[in-house]
């Protein structure tokens, strides 16, 4: 008997090559074994692209959102703007309704900003239109940002049937290595960035197994748009190759070919990043054996930051690096033992290790040294780097470990269960806590000062925000470590000869502020300094010193009003009328609308016997301002004493 039941065609879903299963079974399969239709999508885009989690699922998602949430709750409620943060904050092409046009143009025209990542500040420039400068709002938009990257590699991970997809996600979202990326805005970059480049590996993904041009072009786009918000991202196209070398165990020409647009756009989009960067600037001469070095020491570095999370500096110390010191070679050595166990022994664990430890290494390869940026002078390594990178490694361990506990009896694996669960809390844990040090400037430069006393500019910074808080005498102090840091910046001496004349040191000032002045003899910091000794021994009555300074600037700018102001006031005090009264009308002819300038030419017109010329000004004074009691009163007196009663009375309202 012939059955009339259609046989089932073939499925069009094509496989990625090596996968053991069908993409849906893969998935599967990395979901812990859960077969359910799926119902919850990614509030991204449309479910076309992404695959959906199953009500099963749901309390996971909502699990590593509440990760997500309370860890960076300090950055949310108390975050602040920070250091460079000005960069965006003060810049017009933010804050400007036509500041579109400069974010985009090319070169950048932002000041403070070098790169070309116009979409990063794209994102600024809307949200101020929205809520200004709250902090709150840019905030809340970065641990967003984080949350989504946090659920995409969740989704990435499941497609690629990596052992506990979720594990990984969560580790990810809560790692206080992410913490400079995420709780300080102007990393928006970073979090932006990985968003573009997760979101084309799972649209590449579901490219591999229905091809169709719009996907590949889709990828290709938010590629793009990933390199316009931080090009660190450059490295995806390599990184997907290692995906295909992971599954297949090969890379064929038709992978090339098809990649070769990816390479292309990088190429142009870093090309023009890296011009418009002006590396030439950074000059930093490092040979070739240093770079490696460099490189070796920092993936170290990286992967041991990344398994033990502590000390976590915004500015780690500043390398000395040598090719005689033998430590250096041991870091190199280690690394490439390293590599060889993995690729020699990959018929026998597996592709994945080797294929995760290719994956950091290639990720971070933009900022291992090789090519100079400018946070080279600052320090080699940092945190927000491997902010992609971290995933090879821990798809790695977290995999495997999984995998591991997932042999386990029941009792065991409930034990396992909550060693992941204690681990996810001493990671938020330590979130929590490093996120609280962006709130201030004045927490942020003394947490870099805490664990990296060398920081360069780092106390100078930190005297500055101490000043503002008024702890003049520590803000002293670190102003005097600056100035033993950079014995050549002239800024150090100046800050510590302001500081000093606050304190009502002047001596000691005046040593400083001539120091300042033989490192940096220009017109302008000449300037500042005399004013600020010329205003400083006014405020103590110290006349003849106030004399000398402002003389000094008058000399350099005949038209400084401060000096003009104070000098004649001082010539008035001494009563020396006629030099006071020269000063004035100099002062006068600077800003012609004073009202107090008025009203001083007049009380010196009266004491040299002019009563009448003193009434006319004192006049004026009160029409440009009616409630300067002191021009009022010298009017109303000089009247009586030249109008007596009966004759008609001047009105200081009439010309």
């Amino acid at each position: 008997m012939v059955s009339t039941r259609k046989k089932p065609r073939p499925s069009k879903q094509k496989r990625l090559a090596g996968e053991p299963a069908s993409s849906t079974q893969a998935i599967t399969a990395g979901a812990a074994g859960t077969g359910e239709t799926r119902s919850f999508s990614l509030p991204l885009v449309g479910s076309r692209f992404f695959d959906r989690f199953s009500r099963r699922e749901a309390p996971a998602l909502l699990a590593l959102t509440l990760l997500v949430g309370i860890c960076y709750l300090p950055a949310m409620l108390r975050g602040g703007l920070i250091w460079d943060d000005f960069i965006w904050s003060q810049s017009p092409a933010v804050l400007e309704w036509s500041g579109l046009g400069a974010i985009w143009s090319w070169p950048p025209q932002i000041e403070g900003e070098k790169h070309y990542w116009p979409l990063t500040y794209t994102t600024f420039w809307l949200e101020h239109k929205i809520w200004g400068l709250e902090p709150a709002g840019y905030h809340v938009v970065n641990v967003l940002l984080h949350l989504l990257n946090s659920l995409l590699l969740w989704q990435v991970l499941l497609r690629l049937a990596v052992p506990g997809a979720w594990a990984v996600a969560a580790v990810f979202a809560v790692h206080p290595l992410h913490v400079e990326s995420v709780a300080w805005i102007i990393e928006r970059k970073d979090v932006l960035s990985g968003l573009f480049y997760l979101t084309a590996v799972l649209v590449w993904l579901r490219f591999l197994e229905q091809p169709r041009p719009w996907r590949y072009g889709l990828a290709l786009l938010l590629f793009a748009a990933g390199l316009l918000s931080k090009s660190i991202v450059v490295t995806l196209p390599a990184a997907l190759l290692i995906v295909q070398w992971w599954k297949a165990g090969r890379i064929g020409g038709r992978d090339l070919q098809r990649l070769a647009p990816f390479f292309l756009v990088a190429l142009l989009i870093t090309a023009a990043d890296l011009y418009s960067y002006d590396l030439g600037r950074t000059n930093l001469d490092y040979s070739l054996p240093e770079r490696v070095l460099i490189a070796s020491r920092a993936l170290w570095f990286y992967a041991g930051k990344l398994a033990w999370p502590t000390d976590l500096a915004i500015i780690y110390p500043l390398w000395h690096i040598s090719l005689r010191d033998p430590w250096a070679w041991l870091y190199l050595a280690g690394a490439a033992a390293l590599a060889a166990t993995l690729w020699f022994t990959r018929h026998r664990i597996g592709r994945g290790p080797l294929a995760g430890a290719l994956f950091f290494v290639v990720t971070l390869s933009p900022v291992l040294g090789f090519v100079n940026y400018g946070y080279m002078g600052y320090s080699l390594v940092a945190d927000r780097f491997q902010y992609l990178a971290c995933i090879g490694v821990m798809a790695v361990l977290i995999g495997a470990a999984v995998q591991g506990a997932g042999r386990l009896s029941g009792g065991l694996k409930m034990g396992a269960t909550g060693l992941l669960l204690a681990l996810l809390a001493l990671l938020g844990t330590t979130t929590w806590r490093q996120a609280e040090i962006y709130r201030d400037d004045l927490t942020f430069f003394s947490h870099i000062i805490s664990l990296n006393p060398e920081a360069r500019n780092a106390h100078r910074l930190l005297s500055r925000e101490l000043t503002k808080s008024g702890r003049l005498e520590e803000s002293l102090a670190a102003a005097r470590i600056a100035a033993e840091q950079q014995p050549d910046k002239a800024i150090s001496y100046s800050m510590i000869g302001e500081l000093l004349a606050n304190l009502k040191r002047l001596d000691e000032a005046e040593e400083n502020f001539r120091r300042a002045v033989e490192i940096n003899p220009s017109r302008e910091h000449e300037l500042r300094i005399l004013s600020v000794l010329g205003r400083t021994s006014w405020e103590q009555g110290r006349l003849q010193a106030a004399e000398k300074h402002f003389r000094r600037v008058l000399d350099l700018d005949p038209r400084n009003r401060e000096a003009l102001k104070h000098l004649a006031g001082s010539y008035f005090k001494q009563k020396r009328w006629q030099e006071a009264l020269d000063l004035y009308r100099t002062l006068l002819e600077v800003d012609p609308e004073d009202a107090n300038t008025h009203f001083n030419i007049g009380a010196s017109l009266y004491y040299l016997g002019q009563p009448e010329a003193a009434l006319q000004n004192f006049k004026r004074a009160l029409s440009l301002d009616p409630t300067l009691e002191q021009a009022r009163t010298g009017f109303e007196e000089l009247q009586k004493t030249l109008r007596p009663s009966g004759k008609e009375q001047l009105s200081p309202e009439k010309e």
